[in-house]
């Protein structure tokens, strides 16, 4: 058994490796950075410079005309390299995002059913966008503005240190530690409200969208006022969530600010007071009040950013559960192809329930001999429908073998076994494309005469020449613009196309009607034969013709033979028959 990539669920170590790959831009970045603050903290410096000599007429014997284009200058070469410095590191913002992005696309899709079926689509794709958003926040805030704030800040002190006062340094520095305490304490206070806010809002995409897949039941069943009452409810717990966290926020910004204010009024007063006194000139009280504005609009800055990287974490905490999260089974990537012979199939002692203490299965044993077709019949919830899914290895067995050609399913890869098997389910959902790509994803690479002609055996061809569109028509989410009889037969085209030598019809002909059904039964023996086929059924008219009919009845295998055999033991099977010949007299 495979163990859990530490990669998927390290979010620095996968950032530190993305930041390796790109090195050369990183570099080059880092030095367009330096370029900008070094820009940014020499305008102050010749604002002083500038201030002093125009403060002298007396002494003033020309316009200092290259202070004043130094000054202009140098403005905009900080925004220039800014500039060049976003630029050259998007590319690497642009592949993380695209790359945490498809890491989670594949997770999602190796967990088995039990993950999504107890997950809300509309739920789980905020959860995902949230934790995009916010990993592209901290790559950016990471490196270029936690790094350029502190770098900036740090020249800022060295210039102060070196030409003034200690009482400047300690203001500042006491600024610092106070602000930098309660940006912290707040800041984790409101994280509370944050993850809240968060969850009422996947919930309410969640609401959203399973109303609006569901919007036929509601209209059926005139219930859009309750579906409407219920979605209000969610949104305004989120809007009295959402106040609580900006009440929050106001908190963190108002105490930020008087923090800041206090700082600056107390290094204002003392530059003013030295001025008065003669201890330094009009240009350094400019420069300290320069310097002072960009200390604490970057501290700002870094009151906001650690902000929004707290709400960053907390969005990708979802991100990173959902890469936690781990498949069905976790199988070995050294494990063999299937190695197919025959196509012989065979249950052996299988015991199997989706809940521990529900069994669905028992000790059931049958064999589907190469190149024959067995059916299953027998009630709802007699557990037709999980053979199948055991057989394609959705879930793995509790007890008992599954084999193909003596080789259990377990010990194969489970991509060569999937290969091998077609499957035209009982409820059938189409991609919303094209009618040509929902059969062709039976047969990737599949060309457009080879659909034409699944779509003929599947006797489809005729209704989709009759749309405008023809094989180009969109049949819209999960195949909706179709009626369920069309997606059906869609879906026995794209299992036709497949042409694999192990076929599942899941209650294949459930959706059509009996004239159809008739037409489409002949062309699915064909398909059907030399090849193992299991045919779950609820329709006996349907598997009369079958090698081995096999009677379920909870979980267990009650009767077994062909259809003349069991007919002539008058039991379970014939029972069956009967209820449906008086339940539907065309049978």
């Amino acid at each position: 058994m495979s163990t859990p990539d530490p990669v998927s669920t390290s979010l620095p170590r996968e950032i530190w490796r993305l930041l390796v790959r790109f090195r050369v831009r990183v570099g080059i970045a880092l030095l367009f950075l330096i370029a900008a603050k070094l820009a940014t903290v020499s305008v102050p410096l010749i604002l002083k410079n500038i201030v002093d000599a125009l403060s002298r007429p007396e002494q003033l014997a020309a316009l200092p005309a290259l202070l004043l284009v130094g000054y202009a200058l140098m403005r905009f070469a900080s925004t220039l390299f800014n500039e060049w410095r976003d630029l050259v590191f998007s590319r690497v913002t642009q592949v993380a995002v695209a790359s945490f992005a498809r890491k989670i696309f594949s997770h999602l899709h190796s967990l088995g059913p039990r993950f999504h079926t107890r997950r809300r689509i509309g739920g789980l794709l905020p959860d995902i966008d949230r934790g995009t958003a916010g990993l592209a926040f901290l790559l950016g805030v990471g490196l270029f503005t936690l790094v350029p704030t502190l770098v900036e800040i740090s020249l800022v002190l060295a210039v102060m240190v070196s030409r003034y006062s200690n009482w400047y340094t300690l203001i500042i520095a006491g600024t610092f530690v106070l602000y930098t305490g309660f940006t912290v304490l707040f800041t984790a206070r409101r994280a509370i409200h944050q993850r809240r806010v968060n969850r009422l809002d996947s919930d309410a995409k969640g609401r959203l969208a399973d109303s609006l897949i569901n919007a036929d039941v509601v209209r059926t069943f005139t219930n859009e006022a309750m579906e409407v009452q219920r979605f209000d409810g969610i949104m305004r717990d989120w809007g009295l969530a959402a106040y609580d966290n900006q009440w929050a926020l106001f908190r963190l910004h108002v105490g930020q600010s008087a923090i800041i204010g206090i700082g600056v009024a107390s290094v204002m007063l003392q530059a003013g007071s030295d001025v008065l006194t003669r201890g330094m000139t009009v240009g350094d009280l400019v420069l300290i009040n320069a310097f002072m504005l960009q200390i604490c609009l970057p501290l700002n800055s870094l009151g906001f950013v650690y902000r929004e990287a707290r709400d960053a974490l907390i969005n990708i905490e979802k991100m990173i559960a959902l890469l936690r999260e781990r498949p069905e089974f976790e199988e070995s990537d050294h494990l063999p192809e299937l190695r197919l012979q025959t196509g012989r199939v065979e249950f052996r002692h299988v015991v199997f329930g989706y809940e521990q203490e529900r069994p669905v299965l028992q000790d059931v044993s049958f064999s589907i001999p190469a190149g024959k077709t067995v059916a299953v019949v027998g009630g709802s919830g007699s557990g037709k429908s999980t053979l199948s899914r055991l057989l394609l290895r959705f879930y793995d067995v509790g007890a008992g073998q599954i084999l193909i050609d003596d080789q259990d399913v377990r010990e194969v890869s489970v991509r060569s076994l999937r290969r091998l098997i077609g499957l035209v389910p009982q409820d059938t959902t189409l991609f919303n494309d094209s009618i040509a790509y929902n059969i062709g994803y039976g047969r990737p690479g599949a060309t457009h005469d080879e659909i034409l002609a699944a779509a003929n055996a599947a006797h489809v061809h005729e209704f989709i020449m009759s749309l405008p569109q023809g094989y180009d028509t969109e049949v819209g989410e999960r195949g909706s613009k179709l009626s369920g009889g069309e997606r059906q037969r869609i879906a026995i085209a794209r299992a036709i196309l497949k042409n694999p030598p192990v076929l599942i019809f899941d209650e294949a002909t459930s959706a059509l009607d009996s004239r159809s059904e008739r037409a489409i039964q002949s062309e699915l023996e064909k398909l059907s034969r030399n090849r193992s086929t299991l045919v779950i059924a609820h329709r006996l008219s349907t598997v009369i013709h079958a090698d081995q009919i096999i009677v379920l009845d909870h979980g267990r295998i009650v009767e077994q033979g062909t259809h003349p055999q069991l007919m002539e033991r008058n039991g379970a099977y014939a029972a069956l028959w009967r209820l449906q010949l008086q339940a539907s007299p065309v049978h």
